[in-house]
């Protein structure tokens, strides 16, 4: 049994629905999210200076948890850190997103494949070399949506139902007039919006993720290494550490409300 923390870290509220989806089915574990709002966004910055600022992270959260594994809920921080961080810590087990390339290949019939992330991630030979693995005769339409991501962190949660279909919608169109059957959120910010996404898209659009995914591989890597915490025991609410300068009004508090964590911030 082992009940030190797992970590989750990302920019700011991306990737709290991959935390939230593995503590929903898994929730004998402690799980710290960490939103990094000291650094956001990630999406913008050269992978020199990604490295650095996570590995600086990294190295600060361990030391104050002593997480048995660290998720990078994040696809920006993933395609560009991943294997700077597993060299900087190798005794820690550390999970990546990976944009869910593979499944849309499989399910596209027009070989066409929207894909809508960060400009760090679309930019990235990952994304070209997963698309040559898989699916060597598709053609990726990548978009960078820096505008949807700044709306996601601070509008999502206050903005209604017409609002944040309204956010998706555009996206939705272009990919349809490039000719694209299949769409993979390559931001785990936008999975915020995924029912909009599939709702805007009327089902001309497929939408893939990899929250599901990276939830089954952090859960293997926990039976295979034997760190499973006991099953027994209920764990407290997921924490969500924010980083940077206190937030002014009252929108993280309401956030971790509406996910069932508790904020705690940077000290």
């Amino acid at each position: 049994m082992d009940t030190r923390p797992l970590l989750f870290i990302d920019s700011g509220i991306g990737g709290i629905p991959y935390a939230h989806f593995f503590y929903s089915n898994n929730r004998c574990e402690k799980l710290i999210y960490v939103a990094d709002r000291a650094n956001f966004p990630y999406g913008p910055k050269s992978k020199k200076t990604l490295v650095e600022l996570l590995i600086f992270l990294v190295s600060g959260l361990v030391e104050r948890y002593d997480p048995k594994m660290l998720v990078v809920a994040c696809n920006a921080a993933s395609v560009s850190a991943l294997a700077d961080l597993r060299q900087s810590f190798p005794a820690l087990r550390i999970v990546g997103t990976v944009p869910a390339i593979k499944s849309a290949v499989l399910a596209s019939q027009k070989r066409r494949i929207g894909v809508l992330g960060t400009q760090r991630t679309i930019e990235d030979p990952y994304i070209a070399s997963l698309t040559a693995q898989f699916g060597p005769d598709c053609t990726i339409l990548g978009e960078a949506a820096a505008e949807l991501i700044d709306f996601v962190e601070h509008r999502w949660l206050v903005a209604d139902s017409t609002e944040r279909l309204l956010a998706a919608k555009p996206w939705v169109e272009m990919f349809l007039e490039k000719g694209a059957d299949v769409l993979v959120l390559a931001c785990t910010h936008f999975l915020l919006l995924r029912e909009e996404f599939r709702q805007a898209g009327g089902g001309a659009l497929a939408v893939f993720d990899s929250v599901e995914g990276v939830s089954k591989r952090v859960e293997s890597i926990l039976d295979e290494e034997g760190l499973r915490a006991s099953a027994v025991t209920l764990a407290q609410a997921p924490r969500i550490l924010v980083t940077g300068p206190p937030p002014t009004g009252d929108y993280w508090k309401q956030l971790t409300f509406a996910f069932g964590f508790s904020l705690e911030l940077e000290q």
